[in-house]
């Protein structure tokens, strides 16, 4: 017999909180969780897995809507790899302009300190 874990022995496991879990399987990212007889939820190790590999998107910095389309690839095998990849590239390709604003925006917030740090030493000098 499998083992199987109450919503707070996942949330341990994962380290997702027990709202989350239940949330990802709201919006369908974790689906098809067992119940016991008293209606509570049972995760088995898939779930576990399943969580796992949720995780590994969510550290990609995938959106939800995107990690939900590539959960519903995945589900669907192999088949879904080529679309799969594709995916993943236009995230790198949107994470690399991400990152290039970003430099760009810590570019410009050096040369405003420098300006300040300017004006800082010219205002000492005038008093």
């Amino acid at each position: 017999m499998e083992p199987s874990l109450n919503i707070q022995e996942m949330a341990d496991i994962t380290g997702l909180s027990a709202h989350t879990l239940r949330y990802y399987e709201r919006i369908g990212l974790l689906r098809h969780v067992a119940r016991n007889a008293q209606g509570y939820r049972i995760y088995s190790t898939q779930d576990v897995a399943w969580v796992e590999f949720l995780l590994r998107l969510r550290d990609t910095g995938m959106n939800i809507a995107g990690m939900q389309r590539f959960a519903e690839l995945r589900s669907q095998g192999d088949v879904t790899a080529s679309e799969r990849r594709q995916m993943l590239e236009q995230h790198e390709t949107q994470l690399q302009q991400q990152l290039a604003s970003l430099q760009d925006h810590l570019h410009n917030i050096g040369d405003k300190i420098q300006y300040y740090r300017q004006l800082e030493q010219q205002t000492t000098r005038q008093s």
